[in-house]
């Protein structure tokens, strides 16, 4: 008796856990929920801890916009977006932001574990679209480009982290 009811129990949590899906969130998160775009939702992997906040950033695919101040992009009328999120305590994670039309962006991913404005080298995680090895460099404009079509674009982001002498993802 008591087996066929923990049975029953494991088979209700895995129906629940397979229906409740990944968490998104962002403060567009809402966008993505219900397939309306443009917009880029972004599955995180490879996250370190839950500490802190997640960062995404939306920049003009060009090398000249891409990782600059925000308040240089906003002052001049390009397109710049911040999205902060506190990670949720458990589960994969999405984030989501909004572009203004279809068309060629860079993005960047920042697990901001001791929530300060400024990047910690020695605790921060980042990530960019080609999730290849960052090493002791910034990332580079090819690797963070993403091309948002009219609906909900979906790409995978690996976190990184400082290892040894330059940053790569924990696995």
């Amino acid at each position: 008796m008591r087996l066929t009811i923990f049975v029953a129990g494991l088979s209700f949590l895995s129906i629940y856990a397979s229906s409740a899906g990944a968490e998104q969130i962002g403060q567009d998160a809402e966008q993505c929920r219900a397939g309306r775009g443009p917009a880029i939702q972004v599955n995180v992997q490879g996250l370190k801890d839950r500490r802190g906040e997640l960062w995404l950033e939306l920049y003009p695919a060009t090398p000249d916009d891409f990782l600059s101040p925000d308040t240089d992009l906003l002052a001049q009328g390009k397109t710049f977006r911040r999205m902060r999120s506190r990670l949720p305590a458990a589960g994969s994670v999405e984030i989501c932001v909004r572009v203004p039309r279809p068309g060629r962006y860079a993005l960047m991913l920042r697990h901001n574990r001791v929530e300060r404005d400024k990047f910690s080298f020695w605790s921060d995680g980042a990530g960019v679209p080609a999730n290849q090895s960052l090493g002791r460099s910034k990332p580079r404009l090819d690797q963070a480009v993403v091309t948002a079509g009219p609906g909900v674009t979906v790409v995978a982001i690996k976190m990184q982290y400082l290892r040894g002498f330059g940053f790569s993802p924990l696995d």
